[in-house]
C-alpha cells in the first residue's frame, strides 16, 4: 500500500480534478460494509476540499446523518427509500442544489442504500443533462472481508456493486484470515476484468487513491445497456439563473422497474419511541431473541440510568453500543434491516425492552 496520507491528499486531488464539471464519487456496497465509516474518513481528512454529501437511507429513520462527523452544511439529505427505486426527482433536484449554492463546491460524494444496484445512479448522471454539469469520477464498492460469504454472493445487490465498481475495497481485513481474503481477490477477479482492489480497516484509506481517480468510463453506460437493464430515467428541463439562484423543474415522470428489492426480499423495520431501553433486557434481544435474517441494524439508543446516548452498530454476527453526548431529546431510533422480516414480531420484542 503507498505511503500517501489523507492529510497530504488535497493538493493532489484538486490537480487531478477535471475542469468540466463537478467530480462525483459514489460509495456503494453491502449491508455493513463500512460506507459510512469510509464517508467520515473522507470528510474527516478532506482538508481545504469543499465536499457536498448526498447520504440515502433504506428505512423511515435517518440514522446515517445523526453517525457522520462533519456534514453540517455540505450535506442534502434525499428522501426515504432505496435511491435507486426512488430515481428520481429527489436525487437530481439534491444535485441541482449542491451545484446551485453560493459558495463553492470541489466535490460531491453519494452513499447508496446497501441494497442499492449502482446501475440507475450512474445513469441519472450520464443519461441527464447532469452530464453538462458533473462527471463521475469513481464508484467505490465497500466489501466486508470477514462476512461477505456465499449469502451476499446470492444477493443480486452485492453482485451488481461488485460488478459496477471501479475500486473494490475489501474492508475490516484485520478480522479476516489470510485464506479469506485471497477467496474474496478471486471473486472479485471472477466477477470484473482486471479488477483495482484495496484491502483496508476501518476504511482508511488515503484519499488520493480513491477521490480524482478519474476510473469511470462514462462512455461504457450507453442507451443499449440502459434498456437491457430496464431502466427508465426521467426527462427534465431545468433553467437555471444562478446569479439569483432560480430553480425551475419540469418533469415527465416514468416508472423505475428496479425489481433487486424483491428478487432479494429486503425489508427494513424501524423502531422509534420516546421512553428507555432496560439495557439487560435489549441486550437479551440481541443475543437471544433477534431474528437470524437481520443483515444490518444501526440506531441511537436510550437506556434507563445511564446519561449517555448510545450509538448502536450491528452487521451479521457483530454489534457495538458505543456511549456518546446526546444531541437531541433523549428517545430511542433503531432500524433493522433483513430478509423477509416480520415487523410486528420485532417491533413487539423491542416493546418488551422498555421500561
Amino acid at each position: 500500500m503507498t505511503t500517501l496520507s489523507p492529510a497530504d491528499s488535497t493538493s493532489s486531488i484538486l490537480a487531478n480534478i477535471p475542469k468540466n464539471g463537478m467530480p462525483v464519487t459514489i460509495i456503494t456496497g453491502f449491508l455493513g460494509s463500512g460506507k459510512t465509516t469510509l464517508l467520515n474518513q473522507i470528510l474527516q481528512n478532506k482538508q481545504n476540499l469543499k465536499v457536498a454529501v448526498l447520504v440515502n437511507e433504506f428505512g423511515d429513520i435517518n440514522i446515517d446523518s445523526q453517525l457522520l462527523v462533519a456534514t453540517d452544511e455540505d450535506m442534502v439529505e434525499l428522501s426515504n427509500g432505496c435511491i435507486c427505486c426512488t430515481i428520481n426527482d429527489g436525487l437530481v433536484d439534491a444535485v441541482y442544489r449542491v451545484l446551485e449554492r453560493e459558495d463553492r463546491i470541489d466535490y460531491m460524494v453519494i452513499e447508496t442504500t446497501g441494497i442499492a444496484d449502482p446501475l440507475p445512479i450512474i445513469l441519472t448522471f450520464v443519461g441527464t443533462e447532469l452530464r453538462d454539469y458533473t462527471a463521475i469520477d469513481s464508484i467505490l464498492t465497500m466489501v466486508d472481508a470477514e462476512s461477505f460469504d456465499a449469502e451476499h454472493f446470492n444477493s443480486e445487490a452485492a453482485l451488481k456493486q461488485i460488478s459496477y465498481g471501479d475500486i473494490i475495497i475489501l474492508n475490516k481485513t484485520d478480522l479476516a484470515t489470510p485464506e479469506k481474503l485471497q477467496e474474496l481477490e478471486d471473486f472479485v477477479h471472477d466477477v470484473k476484468n482486471s479488477p483495482r482492489i484495496l484491502r483496508t480497516t476501518y476504511g482508511n484509506v488515503p484519499l488520493p487513491l480513491i477521490l480524482g481517480v478519474g476510473l469511470t468510463p462514462e462512455d461504457l453506460y450507453t442507451p443499449q445497456e440502459e434498456h437491457e437493464h430496464k431502466h427508465h430515467h426521467h426527462e427534465h428541463s431545468h433553467h437555471h439563473e444562478h446569479d439569483n439562484h432560480k430553480h425551475e423543474h419540469n418533469h415527465e415522470h416514468h416508472n423505475h422497474h428496479s425489481q433487486h428489492l424483491a428478487n432479494d426480499g429486503f425489508i427494513s423495520v424501524s423502531f422509534q419511541v420516546d421512553r428507555p431501553f432496560d439495557v439487560k433486557k435489549f441486550e437479551y434481544f440481541l443475543t437471544e431473541k433477534m431474528p437470524k435474517d437481520i443483515f444490518r441494524a444501526k440506531g441511537i439508543l436510550w437506556f434507563n440510568d445511564i446519561p449517555h446516548r448510545h450509538v448502536f452498530q450491528l452487521s451479521g454476527s457483530r454489534y457495538q453500543v458505543n456511549p456518546s453526548e446526546w444531541k437531541t431529546s433523549p428517545k430511542n431510533e433503531v432500524v433493522f434491516i433483513g430478509r423477509h422480516l416480520d415487523s410486528n414480531k420485532i417491533n413487539s420484542l423491542l416493546n418488551e425492552c422498555l421500561v
